[in-house]
């Protein structure tokens, strides 16, 4: 079956850095475009960043430059390298796999790894 299993999550300080690891199983990953959203306590889940099957990316404007998505088709497994962490980048981080062709599509959804930026 389909799963996404996120970890890497964690308490970290200000400034500090953490690695999102994102692993797939049950679909053709390198056919799949990869994202990571985050859903803060009390807040809408928001779009974080987009990594295509060709490896183009996409970043929320308030995470470029600190924020770098990645991905391994070899392994089936996604990151997410965040650096310079501040503390309104605390959030639930989900992955998400998505495809469209033709008429079908497919959306998956990871459990999701809580990151907590504080001193």
């Amino acid at each position: 079956q389909v799963q996404l299993v996120e970890s890497g999550g964690g308490l970290v300080q200000p400034g500090g850095s953490l690695r999102l690891s994102c692993a797939a199983s049950g679909f053709t990953f390198s056919n799949f475009v990869m994202r990571w959203y985050r859903q803060a306590p009390g807040k809408e889940r928001e779009w974080v960043a987009t990594i295509t099957s060709l490896s183009s990316t996409n970043y929320l404007d308030s995470v470029e430059g600190r924020f770098t998505i990645s991905r391994d088709n070899a392994a089936n497994t996604m990151y997410l390298q965040m650096n310079s962490l501040k503390p309104e980048d605390t959030a639930v981080y989900y992955c998400n796999a998505a495809r469209t062709y033709g008429p079908r599509t497919w959306n998956y959804w990871g459990q999701g790894t809580q990151v907590t930026v504080s001193s």
